[in-house]
């Protein structure tokens, strides 16, 4: 096993043979990062996933949500998009038909009278004081001591999430033996119940195919 402390190593060591898989990143990160850097790496089978909440030290519930107050959102595409999926699946706002997980504030089609602040993602959890609610990813959350499982009002669902994290190779090496028994270790009873046991809801298991 070889660590590495940043999300652009594993992806050009898969790609280069210098590692045979590797495990840190979700579908919309690998799409962006194969089409800017020409690679061909591909999932091979979800593992988890650090759900994105809504959280707020004001509100004690969605149904507090009204119009006039103020959300915190990342500003950056990939969580931004995020952040507007999660409040729209749960009904405080309205999004144009496909725009998918790259949702965009000027995609809004009713804010239902919310206001949004855009903050850099791991500034957000210090913005908690300052607006209603914000939504904070769970890496995040879980440095400013909030339990995703306990603390938020609202929380991401493991399935179907293209959010989830994934076991991913060089496209061809998918069907290797040692990746296929990788794939399957990490999809194992004992994993899954390592992550419930660890993580108490912070980290949520997310077995099976990736979604396309």
């Amino acid at each position: 096993m070889k660590e590495f402390t940043d999300y652009v190593l594993p992806n050009t060591a898969t790609q280069s043979g210098q590692v045979d898989a590797n495990f840190f990143q979700h579908k919309p990160y690998l799409d962006d990062f194969n089409q800017k850097n020409k690679t061909t790496i591909v999932p091979v089978v979800n593992v988890h996933l650090e759900p994105l909440g809504l959280y707020s030290k004001k509100l004690k519930s969605l149904k507090d949500v009204k119009p006039g107050q103020t959300v915190a959102v990342p500003n950056d595409t990939t969580n931004g998009g995020r952040a507007l999926q999660l409040l729209a699946e749960n009904g405080l706002i309205t999004l144009k038909d496909g725009v998918g997980t790259n949702a965009k504030l000027s995609d809004i089609t009713d804010k239902k009278g919310l206001e949004f602040k855009e903050l850099e993602a791991a500034t957000v959890p210090r913005a908690l004081n300052d607006v209603d609610a914000a939504v904070i990813n769970g890496n995040y959350a879980l440095e400013a001591k909030l339990e995703p499982a306990k603390d938020a009002i609202a929380l991401e669902k493991a399935e179907g999430n293209p959010y989830a994290n994934f076991l991913a190779v060089k496209e061809g090496n998918e069907k290797d033996a040692r990746v296929q028994k990788l794939a399957e270790l990490l999809n194992s009873p004992e994993v899954k119940k390592f992550i419930e046991d660890t993580y108490k809801g912070s980290v949520i298991p997310a077995f099976g195919a990736p979604k396309e």
